[in-house]
């Protein structure tokens, strides 16, 4: 019985996952598309974005260090 009152949970927390990756696209997606739309304008360059990334990366990297 106990594997029974737990499938309405694992069915709950599987369809939060199916949401979650849904939103991820769309947000991939959204980000995606501003920047080309920045890159096509000429506000900036594929480079400036890849040098950007790479610094935030290391940030992201270096602050979650523990000391």
């Amino acid at each position: 019985m106990r594997k029974i009152s737990k499938l309405p949970q694992e069915v709950d927390i599987i369809a939060q996952l199916a949401d979650l990756k849904e939103i991820d696209y769309k947000n991939m997606l959204i980000l995606t598309a501003l920047v080309e739309l920045l890159i096509e304008k000429g506000l900036i360059t594929r480079q400036e974005v890849l040098n950007k990334t790479k610094l935030l990366e290391l940030d992201a990297f270096f602050s979650s260090e523990v000391l």
